[in-house]
Protein backbone atom coordinates (compact mmCIF):
# COMPACT_ATOMS: atom_id res chain seq x y z
CA UNK A 1 0.00 0.00 0.00
CA UNK A 2 3.00 2.34 -0.55
CA UNK A 3 4.20 2.47 2.77
CA UNK A 4 1.07 3.56 4.40
CA UNK A 5 -0.05 2.03 7.47
CA UNK A 6 -2.58 -0.69 7.25
CA UNK A 7 -4.86 -2.33 9.44
CA UNK A 8 -4.24 -5.77 10.85
CA UNK A 9 -2.33 -6.91 7.88
CA UNK A 10 -5.16 -5.88 5.25
CA UNK A 11 -5.18 -3.46 2.80
CA UNK A 12 -7.18 -1.22 4.44
CA UNK A 13 -5.32 1.98 5.33
CA UNK A 14 -5.92 3.65 8.59
CA UNK A 15 -5.86 6.98 6.66
CA UNK A 16 -9.30 5.61 5.37
CA UNK A 17 -10.70 5.21 8.15
CA UNK A 18 -9.96 8.09 9.75
CA UNK A 19 -10.94 9.83 6.81
CA UNK A 20 -14.41 8.45 7.31
CA UNK A 21 -14.82 8.99 10.69
CA UNK A 22 -13.60 12.76 10.20
CA UNK A 23 -16.83 13.02 7.56
CA UNK A 24 -19.01 11.77 10.36
CA UNK A 25 -19.34 8.21 9.94
CA UNK A 26 -19.90 6.22 12.60
CA UNK A 27 -18.11 2.56 13.48
CA UNK A 28 -21.53 1.15 13.27
CA UNK A 29 -21.70 2.69 9.32
CA UNK A 30 -17.99 2.21 8.28
CA UNK A 31 -18.24 -1.91 9.52
CA UNK A 32 -21.41 -1.97 7.49
CA UNK A 33 -19.93 -0.92 4.75
CA UNK A 34 -16.50 -2.59 5.50
CA UNK A 35 -17.88 -5.59 7.48
CA UNK A 36 -14.87 -7.16 7.34
CA UNK A 37 -13.39 -4.62 10.10
CA UNK A 38 -14.40 -5.04 13.55
CA UNK A 39 -15.09 -2.15 16.34
CA UNK A 40 -11.40 -2.42 17.36
CA UNK A 41 -10.16 -2.01 14.14
CA UNK A 42 -11.73 1.34 14.22
CA UNK A 43 -10.26 2.50 17.78
CA UNK A 44 -6.98 1.68 17.39
CA UNK A 45 -7.34 3.13 14.17
CA UNK A 46 -7.71 6.55 16.49
CA UNK A 47 -5.52 5.55 18.89
CA UNK A 48 -2.80 5.26 16.43
CA UNK A 49 -3.44 8.92 15.04
CA UNK A 50 -3.11 10.19 18.49
CA UNK A 51 0.47 8.29 19.11
CA UNK A 52 1.49 9.84 16.18
CA UNK A 53 0.45 13.58 16.66
CA UNK A 54 3.01 16.02 18.13
CA UNK A 55 2.44 16.75 21.40
CA UNK A 56 1.78 20.82 22.69
CA UNK A 57 4.26 21.18 24.35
Amino acid sequence: MAGQTCIRGMRVPVSLVLNLVANGQTPETIIEDYPYLEPEDIQRSLQYTGQRSPHPG
